[in-house]
């Protein structure tokens, strides 16, 4: 932090931007890193909603807010030092979020293989595979049956309504073509 910015911040803003050092946000898990990212997220909110109000309260007289900008640098100092401060806890929470969620997923997935093993008909008598060896399951039935037959009541209608269909266009087509 530099001496400027060390002059226009007070004691407790200090220690809210230290907090927002490398070393001290590597101590931070993901609950802690969120929370202090809302505390700067406010306090940096605060200082933008001043800047804007104090500098829109002299566009009269100087005609712009840009132009009255100046006059009111304590300010955009403390906002652009909350932003800095913001960026670097929203850079630390991003990093940490990404972490949980892989550590989740290889949760998941292996708990999802484990169930899977389970389930195996014979999964106990089943020797272990060798890499690159494949799974060898129960053997599939030789027929579908039910809705996954090729031949049940459900598909046979299926079938002649297409057929008719395509019967009633054809000779819709051949009538045509015998009148002319």
């Amino acid at each position: 932090m530099d001496a400027s910015l060390r002059a226009v911040l007070n004691e407790s803003e200090r220690l809210l931007v230290a907090d927002t050092d490398r070393a001290a946000l590597a101590d931070l898990d993901e609950d802690g890193a969120i929370e202090l990212e809302a505390r700067v997220r406010r306090t940096r909110d605060k200082y933008v909603s001043q800047y804007r109000r104090s500098a829109s309260a002299r566009v009269a007289e100087h005609g712009a807010r840009g132009s009255a900008r100046p006059e009111n640098a304590r300010a955009a100092a403390k906002a652009e030092a909350f932003e800095r401060a913001l960026s670097r806890v929203s850079r630390r929470v991003a990093a940490l979020a990404r972490q949980a969620a892989a550590a989740m997923r290889a949760e998941r997935l292996a708990a999802a293989r484990a169930a899977k093993d389970r389930e195996w008909p014979g999964a106990d008598e089943m020797v272990p595979r060798q890499r690159g060896q494949r799974r060898v399951g129960p053997p599939a039935p030789m027929v579908p049956t039910g809705e996954g037959a090729p031949r049940n009541p459900s598909t046979e209608k299926r079938r002649a309504s297409t057929m008719a269909a395509g019967a009633r266009r054809q000779a819709k087509r051949d009538s045509k073509n015998a009148a002319s």
